[in-house]
């Protein structure tokens, strides 16, 4: 059985060894193209909120709250993604956290403490590739929150002010959770693939530590939607948990990329087919080992422990027509853009992360 899963496994490779190379020309190993920044020079880079797979932040605040010097915090964000944690705070994670993150596209809030437990989510999409300035204000025991300037929440009666609070200091934590997902009201996905910049946190600027990522990952880049694997990175699929390809329907997998015609895998029992547009090729025979498992991977990108100079972008990613999402791989490289792509390569810039 082993022989037979080492078997299938390196078909699959090779299939995606050779997809890699019919990539069109202008995605082969080129650079991200600077745009004019929007932020004034004056303003520190914008931080990249995704840590990778998982829930954790790429950075993390504690803010003495006997020492606050103004109520309110304020930031700018922008993203592709449709779901994920913007910011965590709290004073313990037993009994006082609060979380702002998107889920389809919307702001929720989720609140739990000793006044009040609730999640709301509200507001229009703003996972359109846009920088969204927010503000949020404690008043008393209410919190309001304006988005693009304009007034979207109020919620009273939720807490207690910042100045009167039990405990003496509160966690801030950027694009990731400090308590298990599980723990919260309504679970979602924590990683995020947005940005964050100009942000002040109950009036203290955020400050990278010396040991935090300082890269900017694609904040300084002109981004479209999409799915970007840079050079040298890979992403793994379990097919059990997403599709299991048997001969009942017409088995095959769609790559739509950015830039061209759609790559297409069709299988059958005898052969697989890849095409995209006219062109057409034959990539292996007999498959019947392949169909024999009542399981596999699919991997895309460079093969594990290999270095790939390849670089390539997805508007989307099907199988068996099925959606795959990349939040959901068994296992994926932490450089990945999991919801956007360059729109144009040039250079003058670089592609990791």
């Amino acid at each position: 059985m082993e022989k037979r899963d080492s078997v299938a496994s390196l078909r699959w490779r090779l299939f995606l060894l050779l997809l890699l190379l019919t990539l069109p020309p202008t995605h082969q190993g080129q650079a991200l193209r600077h745009i004019d920044h929007i932020q004034s020079t004056q303003d520190p880079p914008a931080k990249y909120l995704s840590s990778g797979p998982g829930q954790e932040p790429v950075m993390v605040m504690t803010i003495d709250l006997t020492k606050i010097s103004k109520p309110y915090s304020s930031f700018e964000f922008r993203t592709w993604d449709p779901e994920g944690v913007i910011f965590y705070g709290d004073t313990n994670t037993e009994d006082d956290w609060f979380m702002l993150g998107l889920r389809d596209g919307r702001l929720e809030i989720q609140l739990h403490n000793l006044w009040a437990r609730l999640t709301v989510g509200f507001g229009p999409r703003l996972n359109d590739g846009r920088w969204h300035p927010v503000e949020l204000k404690m008043d008393g025991d209410s919190l309001l929150l304006w988005v693009d300037g304009k007034e979207m929440l109020c919620l009273r009666q939720i807490s207690a002010s910042p100045a009167n609070h039990s405990q003496p200091s509160m966690r801030i934590a950027l694009g990731g959770l400090l308590l298990p997902t599980s723990k919260l009201r309504f679970p979602l996905a924590p990683a995020l693939d947005g940005c964050i910049r100009r942000d002040i946190w109950l009036g203290h600027e955020a400050q990278l530590s010396t040991s935090a990522r300082t890269s900017l990952g694609n904040c300084d880049v002109d981004l479209q939607p999409g799915l970007f694997f840079p050079p040298g990175t890979h992403a793994e699929f379990s097919l059990q948990g997403n599709v299991v390809l048997s001969s009942e329907a017409e088995p095959k997998v769609l790559l739509p990329l950015a830039m061209g015609p759609p790559l297409q895998l069709k299988l059958d029992v005898f052969k697989a087919t890849l095409s995209q547009g006219p062109k057409l090729g034959v990539l292996a025979k007999s498959l019947l080992r392949l169909w024999s498992h009542p399981q596999g991977h699919l991997s895309l990108g460079a093969l594990p422990g290999e270095d790939s100079s390849a670089s390539f972008c997805l508007s989307d990613l099907w199988v068996q027509g099925q959606r795959l999402d990349i939040d959901q791989a068994l296992s994926r490289s932490q450089n990945i853009w999991t919801h956007s792509c360059p729109q144009s390569p040039s250079n003058d810039t670089h592609t990791s992360r």
